[in-house]
Order: structure tokens, then sequence, then C-alpha cells
């Protein structure tokens, strides 16, 4: 899994370095919950909407859509797409834009994400939606920490415990900073877990980083018939030592120094 996960790293950093935009810091930190969901958890079909079974699959939603390199270059890996495509990122005309976006027509992409704090209803809409129609899967949301600070999710949290959705499964990517710095000294969430237990979720917190943590956590999550949300501790930029806990990574593109130093330690 490691190799895995450094060569998501690489392509990552590639992608943004050969567009001059992106965010580094939040796409390295959520690189190893998103590969553990797509490797080992999720039941989405590579064939995607070509698949017999397809309004049976597991639905997964970015909601902190700034960190999309993550996503398309996990889902590139596990074969939803040409690899090839990911030099694309941000470039005109592209399906990979810079948030993702489901009108593109690209494999693997449930819906237009990237207004923080917007995620998580689209998911409890798709959760209930599901429950209408019977469908046994899971709906998967993965937030940041940051995002948290928006009313909008609280609203959405509170709903998912009023309509019961025990098919809903919040992931929270926690990495302690946001663009204008720490998430405690912008409006601080603590305690988070004792207030996402207030509102009615059995709550789990793991190293985001430890593969065989974040397996067990969500295959149990994915089984549960409990309403879950998971607190993934992680490290900004995890992976490149420059960019770990720095946030002023958070929005910029590497340069060709730092995109070959970077890549040199994640070989």
């Amino acid at each position: 899994m490691k190799t895995f996960t450094n060569a998501v790293r690489k392509d990552i950093l590639k992608m943004i370095h050969n567009a001059k935009s992106g965010h580094p810091g939040g796409a390295c930190s959520c690189v190893d919950i998103l590969s553990v969901l797509y490797k080992k958890v999720l039941n989405v079909p590579v064939e995607w909407a070509n698949a017999v079974d397809f309004k049976n699959r597991d639905r997964f939603i970015l909601s902190k859509g700034h960190a999309s390199p993550a996503l398309y270059a996990v889902l590139a890996h596990c074969g939803y797409f040409s690899k090839d495509l990911l030099m694309g990122f941000r470039i005109l005309g592209s399906k990979l834009q810079g948030h993702p976006s489901s009108r593109v027509g690209l494999p693997g992409i449930e819906v237009s994400t990237g207004s923080l704090g917007q995620g998580l209803s689209i998911g409890v809409g798709m959760a209930l939606a599901m429950r209408l129609d019977n469908i046994k899967s899971k709906v998967f949301v993965l937030m940041g920490d940051g995002e948290m600070q928006e009313g909008s999710v609280w609203e959405a949290l509170m709903n998912a415990n009023n309509q019961k959705l025990k098919n809903l499964v919040v992931i929270i990517d926690k990495n302690n900073l946001q663009i204008d710095g720490s998430t405690n000294d912008v409006k601080t969430l603590e305690p988070l877990d004792k207030k996402l237990e207030a509102f009615g979720f059995n709550v789990k917190t793991v190293d985001g980083h430890n593969f065989e943590e974040l397996e067990k956590v969500l295959l149990d999550a994915k089984k549960s018939n409990e309403l879950t949300a998971i607190i993934a501790n992680t490290i900004k930029g995890k992976g490149v030592s420059f960019m770990e806990n720095n946030v002023s990574w958070h929005g910029k593109a590497p340069n060709d120094e730092e995109l070959k130093k970077a890549l040199e330690e994640l070989c």
C-alpha cells in the first residue's frame, strides 16, 4: 500500500506543478484515506455507469473538493480512467477540473463539489434517497476539518441524526490547518468527538496514515448499523518534509526544484 500511496502523491505533485496551481497540502493529507477506501472498502464498479449493478454501488463524495488531485490520482491508479489524463489537471478543456465536476463525464465522480460545507448535505440527501429506494449500500463523505466550521455542516449532521441515516459515513481529514493557519486559532472545533457524539454519531478516532487502522475502522463502519463519524488525524502535506505541517503549502504549486526534491523523498 505504501508503494501505491507514494505513486499517488508523486502524481499529485506533478499535476499541480504542471498546472502551476492547486492544493498539495490537503491533497497529500487525505491520500491514505482515499487509497484504503478505493482499494479495500468501497463497492464502486470500475466500469462505472456501464456496470450491471450500478445502482447498488457505494457512493463517495469528496466534500473538500480542493483536494481533487488526490481523488483523481487514486481513481486513475485504480483503473477508472487512464493515468494519461492526470496531466490535464486544471488545463482548459480537461475533465480534471480544479474541483470535481459530475458534468464532464469523468468516471468515479458522483457530484460536483468544492463549495465547502455543502458535500455533507448532498450526502445526507443521497443516503435518504437510497433508503427510500431500498438500496443497501453506503454513502461515504470525506470532509476537511476547516470545513467543519461551516454552519451548514452542523445542520446536515443534525438532519442525518433526525433521519437516522445509518447508511451514512462521515470521515474528517483532521490535519489541523486551513488557509489562514491553525484550525484551533481560526475557530476551534474541540472537542470535536464530543460534539459529533452529541449529534448522535458513533465516533471513531484513528491515525489517518495507518493503513491497518483505516481499513478496520472503515470496514467496521461499512458493516455497522449506526450513524458513523470517523476522525482521521492526518498531517497536511504528508510525505514531503518541507510541506508537512506547513500552512504555506495549502494552495500553491511547487517549482521545478521543489518538485524534484519532493519526488526524491517519495521514492
